[in-house]
């Protein structure tokens, strides 16, 4: 039987991918760089692959220009696009600082999903210039990624971009946040037998991820007036003047829709009474008190979803009594991370070309991803699948690329088996290839 860690040895491991981190940065100079993936067996193969024999293709393309996803890898890029107005909760530490982040996306991406993604931090804080710069990206890339972006503008970038461009683009804060915390609440909700429609909900947090995450819910069958959300001055109500503003148009929006009892107060009295608190607000701990997990209903399921240290630490929200808890991080158990989703959901849309990804792909992924804990495995520290369970990924894919093709937005009509062939190769031969240079001594092991 694994030993179980006193507080103290579990705050010493929590610090610990902190100091790992500081030691391997330096060491590594960054996590991110470009190798070839054609063969190069003398110098005569570049005659193919640049001057004169590329002039070939690029003559094809400008005749065909859908012939960019056969000629190019156009169709596996995805840009990870960020301003650094919000990174992790680290809050606005601008374009360099959100650099060590967007590496960190990028080996995600493609170890996950392998999918071949580049981190652009941009220097510009303005919406319009994110938007346009990210316009003029679109011959390259395949997808996009807007990533760690201040609210309200990273909703009317998101907004703006889905509409003129004819790729994916997608808000990892938003849609990534939300389908795996949808996935999670479906498995936690079957483990402790509540029904979706009819549990309360308490949201701490109003910020781009939670209300992206309400959208997603409320879709996925949670009851919207069943929901009791949390901002910095307190629950969202019908009678928050301070919301009537342009500015605050998505929090106003949820105070006419949630909350049907009206309630009035803070944290405390948001999570009275409720059977599942979703917490994305500011880095803990002791933004939950544990007196307030307390007074939750039997079998409360608790996401304490801060980074880079939860709103509460897992071990008192247990003690509290809450049945199910989980956080952001790896180190704990049930680690409601976007690592789970954006590498699996991006593999199945570049995979049938979609030309976006819409809420109900989203929800295709959630409902796999639950799917992928079998009621023989589930248990209070396993509600969802953990990162190094690589099928997981594949049959994201499918799902979200049948999903594509069943509301006409794919460029491609592929079987579920040639989806899953198709995502399976890919992601196999990334993992096959990062372990074939640590083998080789080509990445050092740092140790």
């Amino acid at each position: 039987m694994e030993k179980k860690l006193t507080v103290e040895e579990l705050l010493e491991k929590a610090k610990q991918p902190g100091e790992d981190a500081m030691r391997l940065h330096p060491f590594y100079r960054g996590k991110l760089e470009v190798t070839p993936k054609c063969r190069i067996k003398d110098f005569n193969d570049f005659a193919i692959w640049y001057t004169p024999g590329v002039a070939k293709p690029c003559r094809d393309i400008e005749q065909n220009p859908e012939k960019v996803f056969v000629h190019t890898n156009k169709g596996n890029f995805v840009a990870i696009v960020s301003d650094g107005t919000r990174v992790l909760g680290l809050g606005n530490i601008g374009p360099y600082g959100a650099l060590p982040v967007m590496e960190g996306k990028a080996i995600l991406f493609k170890y996950l999903g392998g999918v071949d993604a580049f981190p652009i931090c941009v220097g510009t804080k303005n919406a319009d210039e994110i938007i346009q710069m990210v316009k003029w990206l679109e011959p390259t890339f395949g997808g996009i990624n807007l990533e760690d972006i201040e609210k309200p503008k990273c909703f009317y970038i998101l907004d703006q971009l889905r509409d003129e461009m004819k790729i994916p683009v997608w808000h990892d804060d938003q849609q990534g946040t939300a389908a795996i915390t949808v996935a999670g609440l479906l498995n936690a909700l079957r483990l402790v037998g509540k029904k979706i429609d009819e549990v309360s909900v308490a949201m701490v947090g109003a910020g781009a991820s939670n209300i992206a995450i309400s959208r997603i819910m409320f879709k996925a069958g949670f009851t919207p007036g069943n929901i009791i959300m949390v901002d910095s001055t307190g629950i969202l109500h019908k009678g928050r003047d301070d919301l009537k503003t342009p500015g605050n148009k998505e929090k106003w929006h949820a105070c006419e829709i949630t909350n049907a009892e009206g309630r009035t107060g803070g944290i405390s009295e948001a999570m009275a009474g409720a059977d599942i608190c979703v917490a994305l607000s500011t880095p803990g701990p002791g933004i939950i008190k544990p007196e307030w997990v307390s007074k939750m209903a039997k079998d409360a399921i608790v996401f304490a979803c801060a980074n880079p240290v939860p709103e509460i630490w897992p071990w008192e929200a247990k003690e509290a009594g809450a049945r199910v808890v989980g956080t952001g991080r790896s180190d704990f158990p049930n680690q409601i991370n976007n690592s789970l989703g954006f590498p699996g959901i991006f593999r199945g849309a570049l995979d049938v070309s979609a030309t976006t990804i819409t809420d109900e792909m989203c929800i295709a992924a959630a409902r796999e991803l639950a799917n992928c804990v079998s009621d023989e495995f589930i248990r209070e520290d396993y509600i969802i699948p953990k990162m190094d369970e690589w099928e997981v990924f594949p049959r994201e894919a499918v799902a979200v690329g049948m999903k594509a093709i069943e509301q006409g937005i794919a460029r491609l009509k592929l079987t579920p088996e040639e989806l899953y062939e198709k995502s399976s190769k890919t992601i196999k031969r990334a993992r096959e290839e990062t372990i074939a240079l640590m083998e080789k001594g080509l990445i050092k092991m740092g140790e």
